[in-house]
């Protein structure tokens, strides 16, 4: 009897189908540490580009395997009280390691290197692994989840016109949201004075315009016809 495979096939088999997570999750994990110098350098680290379709179903493949990252990190800090500094094979090591305390520390990391096994297991690359257990435990430490996110690109691959999308690591290129707020209005001081001033300039003007003879002598043309008809 044949199972159905849960989620998209991708027009693959299991087999395949499983491969190609594998490589795309070291992929997308190993982007974080490259050499400068190395050839084909990802432009941004912590990004791949995919289809929309497949970065839906990698995604939770991989927050899966940081969540295993996640809790080794706390089996290994309860480890360390029963751990020692000596140098390996030497005789206060080896004191330690015939000792009780060497039992307390062998069962209290037994879970950080099963969790570290099956991490391994599932992407067969040591190298991916390492980047997991140092580096991005302690980054998304403080983080229950949403390790990732996808966004969606508005060009399409050629060939099959799929649609493309980033798949990249929380935290990475984030885009900062800044409120805009309005501009302040500052009264200026200085401008009743100069209206004052204006005011007070064109009082001046009209007074001269008033004392000036130009002025008398219409005012004195205006007044004389009046004055004639009054001795009429």
């Amino acid at each position: 009897m044949r199972h159905r495979l849960k989620g998209r096939k991708l027009g693959r088999n299991g087999s395949h189908r499983k491969a190609m997570f594998q490589n795309m999750a070291c992929s997308l994990i190993k982007s974080l540490r490259v050499d400068e110098d190395a050839p084909n350098v990802p432009r941004t680290p912590g990004r791949i580009i995919t289809t929309v379709a497949k970065a839906k179903e990698i995604r939770p493949f991989v927050e899966k395997l940081i969540t295993m990252a996640r809790k080794s990190l706390a089996h290994e800090q309860n480890a360390e009280q029963y751990a020692t500094s000596a140098e390996k094979n030497s005789s206060e090591w080896k004191t330690w390691r015939e000792s009780e305390q060497w039992q307390q520390w062998n069962q209290a990391i037994a879970p950080a290197v099963a969790l570290r096994r099956r991490a391994f297991a599932l992407l067969r690359d040591n190298e991916a692994v390492d980047i997991l257990f140092d580096e991005l435990r302690e980054k998304f430490a403080d983080r229950p989840g949403g390790y990732t996110r996808i966004a969606k690109l508005a060009e399409v691959r050629l060939g099959d016109a799929g649609q493309k999308a980033l798949l990249e690591f929380v935290g990475e290129n984030d885009r900062v949201k800044t409120s805009r707020q309005a501009p302040m209005v500052v009264e200026d001081e200085a401008a009743p004075a100069e209206e004052a001033a204006t005011e007070e300039d064109s009082a001046d003007e009209d007074a001269d315009a008033a004392e000036s003879p130009e002025a008398t002598a219409d005012a004195e043309s205006e007044d004389a016809p009046e004055e004639e008809k009054k001795e009429e």
